[in-house]
């Protein structure tokens, strides 16, 4: 085994080791924090995440249309001649723009959503 193939394994269990110390830590920290300003550390663990289930919903949609406007595009947009169809991998970087574009729509429609909701909820109490 050389050098550099003994490393691999060795670095794997670094850095797993690592992270999970590292997490672990963190969470201390975290706790810690919350002791000294007087709040339960218990009390946030399970606290419901309001419209968690839009955030996925607005992501995947997002993503969704994403992907199919990319595919309109790769097909019917964006072809170089009408007798020869070219290698579908020429415009990839399509796909992953467009997917990430929508999925961010998605994600800022929850944010927008979600900080509307809060607004009016601050107001109420």
């Amino acid at each position: 085994m050389n050098g550099a193939e003994a490393l691999v394994p060795v670095t794997i269990f670094a850095g797993g080791f690592a992270m999970i110390f590292g997490i672990a830590y963190l969470k201390t920290r975290q706790n810690l924090a919350m002791i000294e300003k007087n709040m339960n550390p218990l009390e946030h663990r399970d606290r419901p995440a309001p419209y968690k289930n839009l955030k996925w919903a607005l992501l995947l949609i997002g993503a969704g249309v994403g992907l199919f406007l990319a595919y309109i595009l790769d097909n019917y947009v964006l072809y170089q001649s009408f007798r020869v169809r070219y290698d579908s991998d020429h415009n990839a970087p399509i796909y992953f723009a467009l997917i990430a574009i929508g999925g961010g729509l998605g994600l800022f429609g929850s944010y927008k959503i979600e900080k509307k909701w809060w607004d009016e909820n601050k107001e109420n109490n």
